[in-house]
């Protein structure tokens, strides 16, 4: 089983003015493969997200970061310039999954400056700030998502490939 933790980078949200909607979102994605150990709303403060993160990496170890929101064009957008500082190992081919699956669904994904990367030993992805787009997200990259982290904390056995 995979610990995971969903951070929420929303000021509305953490001021309590606006329910979230992405963390039930997300916890109903996720299959029972995966156990979630912490869940927050932040200001979007780059300082706020950074040690939010971190806490959720480096404290909590978990083996999957979920951060939704701030990764618009708003100048209070600003999850990627957060966590670029942090992230060891980037991960491009999850964010640029993502990106492509969205843009067949609305080519507003074109503006999305979602980013995805290894801390440690957790694999950190930004998502959309909107339930529907974070659903839609998950739900497409979740299989081979699973893999990946298989193969990240060495539990993944090895296979043929099969084209």
């Amino acid at each position: 089983m995979f610990k995971y933790a969903i951070i929420v980078s929303s000021d509305k949200g953490a001021q309590g003015l606006r329910e979230d909607g992405c963390i039930p979102v997300i916890q109903k994605c996720m299959d029972t493969s995966f156990e979630l150990v912490s869940s927050t709303i932040v200001m979007d403060e780059i300082e706020e997200l950074q040690k939010a993160a971190i806490h959720a990496t480096d404290i909590l170890g978990v083996d999957l970061l979920l951060i939704s929101g701030g990764t618009g064009f708003s100048h209070r957008d600003v999850t990627p310039e957060a966590l670029n500082p942090l992230i060891e190992k980037f991960t491009p081919g999850i964010s640029e999954a993502i990106r492509a699956y969205s843009m067949t669904i609305t080519k507003k994904a074109m503006l999305s400056r979602a980013i995805s990367g290894i801390r440690k030993q957790s694999l950190i992805i930004t998502l959309p700030g909107s339930p529907r787009a974070v659903e839609e997200s998950l739900l497409y990259i979740l299989e081979p998502l699973k893999h990946g982290l298989e193969i990240m904390v060495g539990s993944a056995q090895e296979c043929a490939r099969k084209d």
